[in-house]
């Protein structure tokens, strides 16, 4: 099983999500990547989240985790304390982008289906994490995937 962490990203007023090309339309999702040897996983955190959208990482806090078969990983969610700097997408990912909380709570209430976000299924951490996001970051009073 391969460690990784998968990250909510915010600046405090939104949230930093990122799009594979191969998604479906407008499909975005919380950041993710392994953690390299001698890393630890707070290094992991503020390095995944610069490689794929080029933002800044000033803290992190491990909320919980995931076991998930794609390949075969730890998924360990976090959320990040992060600069309010202008994502810019890598070769990983087609888009990044911040979220204001009022485009999170649409696409969680699946408003505007065909116009708006669309995030993670409810079945992935990283879709727990947004809503974790969303309800002020208090993971106790938010179901768990």
């Amino acid at each position: 099983t391969g460690p990784a962490v998968i990250v909510a990203g915010t600046d405090g007023e939104r949230l930093l999500l990122g799009r594979q090309a191969s998604w479906p339309a407008r499909r975005y999702s919380t950041l993710a990547g392994f953690v390299e040897p001698g890393e630890t996983l707070e290094q992991t955190v503020a390095r995944e989240v610069m490689e794929e959208s080029g933002v800044r990482v000033r803290g992190s806090r491990y909320l919980d985790s995931q076991p998930w078969p794609f390949p075969s990983s730890l998924m360990l969610g976090f959320i990040a304390d992060a600069e309010p700097d202008p994502p810019q997408a890598n070769e990983e990912l087609e888009d990044a982008r911040w979220f204001t909380r009022e485009e999170v709570g649409a696409a969680l209430r699946g408003e505007n289906i065909d116009t708006g976000l669309l995030v993670s299924p409810s079945i992935s951490i990283s879709r727990w994490l947004i809503e974790c996001w969303h309800a002020g970051i208090d993971a106790d009073s938010v179901n768990k995937p």
